[in-house]
């Protein structure tokens, strides 16, 4: 990867190629996955946490001396072992769980799985008898050529009984460049007599192994175009799949429209008849039915039902929009609270806040809420109407039912019903006298 970072921590869809595997390997199995580690490992057991077993492989010699690490974390009650790889991201549980039912169809110790594709790839060749049973794994280096005409490939994802597996990992022979492979298990069974079976992937794509950038970027397209279209046919309009990047684990209610250049990026979900984009970025958000969003960044925020921003809108962590509020175009918001109704039409900051029902905020609006030392509160009661680039000092509170002047410098509180204006804001009247 010419890469500082882990290969198997680098990103598709936001999420690291190894958390495929594992989301694969959770839906298979109750036992706890173990990941072999080596390169780097304290950076991805950091990155992945708990819930996983680890097992050092130190030196790295060989996916046979990776699994002969791995065993001894593996429960002596476990019937049968299933090796996969953190580089093959696109590989679905439905697949693996097609290859753990043929493995229990037969009384042999192997499983494995193959893949047919016109380029080798420089994978090993399936080598099979009359009966269709697998003879050989040949390594395209030592096949002759009517062996390397063959187009069944090893994948290297085994199924194994865990008691056969035990007792043959010892006794692997150390190959010419001093590794282990587990390849060399397929001869051992075949020696005792042992039958090997192979299952056939149906999508070339589910074993797209990564090594390079190039991979890796093949790869996330592909996923891209899995995800989006497993939306589409729970009927989520998608106006360009090419250009929308949903991650796995967001949620889309249908009849929503997606437009380009859409990201909806880690734990977001998005309600029923919404559009979202074009050029839009929501981020670990959740957004109600009938909502609005374009031109727009969204990160950690929560939008109630019809609710409409943007465009060039930017909702911060902490930002909660009630039912039926319009954010327009060039607005920030951050840890605030903007109640049902409220307007904020454009040019405006809002900070550490909490807003009432029905409030009006004027153009070019601000919350002044840092002074330098903390951030301070500011409450805007319900109807009130803020005049454009009124300036509110935090701490303040404007009581509810009053406005401000455009212009005003608002340094201490409003009372409910009042007019304030000017640089300092001063109240002129009681609007409840008029």
């Amino acid at each position: 990867m010419k890469s500082n970072l882990p290969k198997v921590l680098h990103p598709i869809l936001g999420r690291p190629m190894l958390w495929y595997s594992l989301q694969v390997a959770r839906e298979l199995s109750d036992e706890p996955p173990v990941v072999v580690v080596g390169h780097k490992a304290g950076e991805v057991i950091e990155k992945l946490g708990d819930g996983v077993k680890y097992a050092l492989q130190e030196p790295q010699l060989g996916t046979g001396h990776a699994l002969h690490k791995a065993m001894p974390l593996i429960s002596p009650d476990v019937d049968t072992v299933l090796v996969t790889y953190g580089d093959m991201p696109l590989l679905r549980a439905e697949t693996l769980a097609l290859l753990l039912e043929e493995h229990g169809s037969h009384p042999g110790p192997i499983t494995l799985m193959t893949v047919v594709m016109d380029d080798p790839h420089g994978f090993g060749r399936i080598v099979r008898d009359k009966r269709g049973d697998v003879i050989a794994i040949v390594e395209e280096a030592h096949a002759t050529p009517e062996q390397k005409a063959i187009r069944e490939l090893n994948t290297g994802i085994y199924a194994l009984d865990a008691k056969w597996t035990r007792e043959h990992l010892p006794r692997l022979p150390l190959s010419p460049k001093g590794e282990y492979y587990l390849t060399d298990l397929v001869e051992m069974a075949v020696s005792e007599e042992l039958p090997v079976k192979a299952v056939e992937v149906d999508d070339p794509d589910e074993v797209i192994g990564i090594n390079t950038r190039v991979h890796l970027a093949q790869a996330e397209a592909a996923m891209r175009r899995r995800i989006n279209t497993d939306w589409m046919l729970k009927g989520v309009t998608i106006v360009d799949p090419e250009t929308t990047f949903i991650d796995p684990v967001a949620s889309i209610g249908r009849d929503t429209v997606i437009y380009p250049n859409t990201y909806l990026r880690g734990d977001t979900s998005i309600g029923e008849e919404c559009i979202i984009g074009p050029n839009t970025m929501i981020l670990d958000s959740q957004i109600g039915d009938r909502c609005e969003v374009r031109f727009s960044v969204v990160e950690m925020a929560i939008l109630e039902d019809e609710v409409d921003v943007g465009p060039f809108a930017h909702l911060r962590k902490g930002a909660h929009l009630a039912r039926g509020v319009h954010m327009g175009n060039f607005g920030e918001v951050k840890n605030s609270y903007l109640g049902p109704g409220t307007k904020m039409g454009h040019f405006s900051y809002i900070g550490d806040a909490t807003i009432g029902e029905n409030v009006n905020i004027g153009a070019g609006t601000i919350t002044c809420n840092y002074d330098g030392e903390k951030k301070n509160p500011t409450h805007i009661e319900d109807g009130v109407f803020i005049g454009s680039d009124t300036m509110l000092v935090a701490p303040v509170r404007v009581g509810r039912g009053s406005k401000t002047g455009a212009g005003s410098v608002v340094t201490r509180d409003i009372p409910p019903g009042s007019l304030a204006y000017g640089v300092p804001a001063r109240v002129k009247k009681r609007l409840s006298d008029e």
